[in-house]
């Protein structure tokens, strides 16, 4: 599953967060880069918690929490949550979940009104995001943190282990708590970490008993947020204009710096979600890259100019990082706390700049040897992303192109403007290596409220109009104002060729977090792909099945009821009635959506092969490879997991490894089902630290290791032993974890036997990718095998990835 906030969209509401990811992203829910303040926090953090609310003496009806901004950038809380957990847990004890949307501004506020007591006389100001929590007034906790998800840490120690904590309060007697406990809350006292925001991670010296001094994002209550200096009192334009803001890196020279009447035409705006609207200077300079837009913040109050104004607009201007700094995103050059004065209405806009397959170079980024391209001077004419960010805010046109990426949940869609840039046969934008990410890609984000419906291969006919903008999710993006219409390229999905009667087929199949609660249609459509589409194959191994109950997190970790259901879908199908093996987690170990339970399950047609069950295989315990005699090599356990307590394996899922026979031949064959950790936290192909350092490949390599040493070990035993390794690997075929599977010969990766451009199973950012693999051992001859393209490319997928098969004798 893929959860992720929108780009740009500020305040919209998503599912979850997800960190921008290097070209590829994970079949599962991703840890983000927060730590639960091990290092205290720069940037937005708990200011002020008042859970007296209503109670005896209180002035104030409602209690409230207040996050404040010590950064110099606004921070968007799309997706962003805040929880509270009682003072004292039980095991049974579950956090309080109150989601945010919009922006805790640059230097500013942001107030969470929670429950109504039954006194006071003294209303909140307008609050920025509402919830029901019924705090305490003197013992609780609070945290800030990176999804809508509920937490399930109940100790100090545990919250502090949790990646998506941003920042945590514990006051009283609070059990869980940074440091000691904060003190002097009450029916009539906050407490509050003062105007200085100081976070030394120890809510004791942090925070201190005060009267309630609740502050919002529009500085209502006691104001914080800058207001520009000197507010505009004429029609005199200011000294600077929008290209001297820009600069000619990506940071502004003005940054931090408030500027007075810049002026500009009104090219769009954006009324939805993370509101404001973009200017462009009528009168530009010569300089190719200091870019002549920008957009205007108005954070959640709706602009109050239309297309085509000739404003003036004075603010502070401000570098906003989409995701956090930390995320490795580059920045937005923005202005913000705005005041603008309208000189005219319905001007001509500037005439929007061109991009085709010459417009951009083919060259992408520049390098900076893993540190920031942030304080590099712009090459437009040399790379695509310098280009683009010498473009930022303007307004750019595409005619006639072609999608690569299939639109998704938030009406987004990939176009490449370089059709000829590593093609394949389907239409989509081939990824080939790290060193070529394919620039002449682009998202289109409609700000026209127009849905798009687009599969890989169809044409974005017309033209697409739009000012350039920029988000921790896929990088530059062109949100239009105008839209083409989609054109369809009649791509249909494919169907496997069934095996010989001789040959034994093995499938890989993520199922995209399947649990008993989803709608019957996906059972149904996943199942038509295991008997149409992958002709019923012998043994499938599935990933991302979900336990009896998804992700309610209440300690279940069975999954039969889910298999059985799916199951009996591929009956209901016209498939084989499958039998099933597999072996049940350790409750929330595995990683994942919290409280799913995700594992590999193996589905298997006892009419062609039989599973061999040997007793001993369990959560916790390794298989082994072990002498059979004259046969050759046996497992010590089947089904089993490869070390599953190594810490290779920590908070991700255990390889499943199952021994079987077919039936025609009588012959033994073992099949390994992976799901490897997932790419979350990786730096952003696109961001600002150049190259990306990919810090979630060292797990996956350790575990690479695990599984390409018990692989060794069979073949030490039997070099002719057929061993099948497959599953969602999540990573590339030419990333280290995989040159690590494959090292010693002892497998072949499957994918690379195909034409380079048929290399994929998966579209990340309009990049076709491998993330799922088949390899096998040396003892199977002349593999048949297929990638079955049935999902990654079509906006109405089941499942994110596509299924694979291999045939052998």
């Amino acid at each position: 599953m893929s959860s992720r906030i929108p780009p740009a969209l500020r305040g919209k509401g998503a599912k979850a967060v997800l960190v921008a990811l290097p070209i590829g992203l994970t079949g599962s829910l991703v840890a983000l880069p927060f730590t639960a303040q091990a290092a205290p926090s720069s940037d937005a953090v708990i200011s002020e918690v008042y859970g007296g609310g209503g109670n005896s003496g209180a002035s104030l009806t409602h209690d409230f929490i207040e996050l404040g901004n010590a950064g110099s950038a606004p921070l968007d809380l799309g997706g962003w949550s805040v929880q509270y957990l009682s003072g004292s847990p039980g095991s049974g004890t579950k956090w309080q979940v109150t989601p945010l949307t919009g922006a805790l501004p640059a230097g500013g506020s942001y107030l969470v009104a929670e429950a109504k007591g039954a006194g006071g006389d003294t209303a909140l100001p307008t609050p920025d995001a509402t919830g029901t929590i019924a705090m305490s007034a003197t013992s609780g906790t609070v945290a800030l943190v990176h999804s809508t998800t509920a937490l399930t840490c109940l100790t100090a120690a545990d919250c502090a282990a949790d990646g998506t904590i941003k920042d945590l309060v514990g006051f009283g007697t609070a059990v869980v708590r940074e440091g000691s406990p904060a003190t002097g809350a009450g029916n009539t006292t906050s407490v509050t970490r003062g105007a200085t925001l100081t976070d030394t991670d120890d809510n004791a010296a942090d925070f201190t008993g005060a009267t309630p001094g609740p502050r919002n994002s529009a500085g209502d209550g006691g104001s914080t947020t800058p207001t520009p200096t000197p507010t505009p009192t004429d029609t005199t334009p200011g000294a600077l204009r929008i290209h001297d803001i820009q600069g000619t890196t990506r940071i502004s020279p003005q940054n931090g710096k408030t500027v007075t009447n810049v002026p500009g035409v009104v090219t769009a705006v954006r009324s939805t979600g993370s509101k404001g609207y973009w200017i462009e200077d009528t009168a530009p300079d010569a300089d190719p890259a200091t870019s002549e837009g920008i957009f205007v913040f108005t954070g959640s109050a709706t602009p109050q100019v239309k297309v085509g104004d000739s404003v003036l607009v004075s603010g502070k201007v401000s570098e906003y990082y989409p995701g956090g700094q930390s995320s490795g995103a580059q920045s937005v050059t923005e202005l913000t706390g705005p005041q603008a004065i309208v000189l005219s209405s319905g001007n001509e806009l500037p005439k929007a700049t061109v991009i085709d397959a010459s417009t951009l170079p083919d060259a992408y980024v520049p390098q900076a040897g893993g540190g920031s391209i942030e304080g590099l001077e712009l090459q437009p004419g040399t790379y695509a992303l310098d280009w683009l960010e010498a473009h930022e805010g303007m307004r750019v046109q595409v005619t006639d192109t072609r999608v690569v990426g299939a639109s998704n949940d938030y009406n987004e869609t990939w176009i490449t403007t370089k059709p000829q840039q590593n093609p394949t046969p389907r239409g989509g934008t081939v990824v080939t290596g790290y060193t070529d990410p394919n620039s002449g890609r682009l998202l289109v984000t409609p700000l026209t409220g127009d849905k798009i419906k687009a599969d890989v291969g169809d044409t974005l006919t017309g033209t697409t109009t739009g000012p350039v903008d920029y988000s921790n999710y896929g990088g530059y993006t062109l949100d239009a104002t105008s839209l083409g219409q989609v054109k369809s390229g009649g791509l249909t999905p494919e169907v496997a060729s069934k095996g010989k009667s001789n040959e034994v087929s093995v499938a890989t199949y993520n199922v995209e977090n399947l649990a008993p609660g989803d709608a019957q249609s996906k059972f149904d459509r996943l199942a038509e792909g295991v008997v149409k589409n992958l002709a019923a194959p012998d043994v499938v191994s599935l990933e991302e099945i979900q336990d009896n109950n998804g992700a309610t997190d209440d300690g279940t970790v069975a999954a039969d009821k889910t298999v059985a259901k799916f199951v009996d879908a591929i009956k209901a199908a016209g498939g084989p009635a499958y039998d099933w093996r597999s072996i049940d987690p350790v409750n929330d170990q595995d990683g994942g959506q919290p409280g799913g339970n995700i594992r590999i399950v193996f589905l298997f047609n006892p009419e062609r092969v039989s599973f061999v069950d040997r007793p001993g295989g369990d959560s916790t315990t390794a298989v082994e490879a072990v002498r059979d005699g004259d046969k050759g090599v046996r497992l010590s356990a089947s089904p089993g997991r490869i070390a599953p307590t190594s810490d290779a394996w920590k908070s991700s899922r255990k390889p499943l490894v199952g021994e079987f026979v077919f039936r025609h031949d009588n012959k033994r064959f073992f099949v390994i089902g992976n799901h490897f950790n997932s790419k979350g936290g990786d730096q952003p192909v696109h961001g600002a630290l150049q190259p990306p350092t990919l810090g979630s490949e060292v797990q996956r390599t350790k575990q690479a290791e695990e599984v390409n040493g018990f692989v060794a070990s069979l073949l030490a035993k039997d070099a002719k032993a057929k061993v099948v390794v497959l599953g969602d690997m999540n990573d590339y075929q030419y990333s280290t974890p995989l040159a690590t599977l494959t090292s010693g010969g002892v497998l072949t990766d499957l994918i690379n036997t195909l034409p380079v451009n048929e290399r994929y199973s998966y579209v990340y950012e309009g990049n076709s990718q491998t993330l799922d693999h088949i390899l096998v051992s040396p003892g199977i001859k002349k593999p048949d095998y297929d990638v079955v393209h049935i999902n990654a490319e079509f906006s109405d997928q089941t499942s994110d990835h596509d299924p694979q098969v291999v045939r052998f004798k």
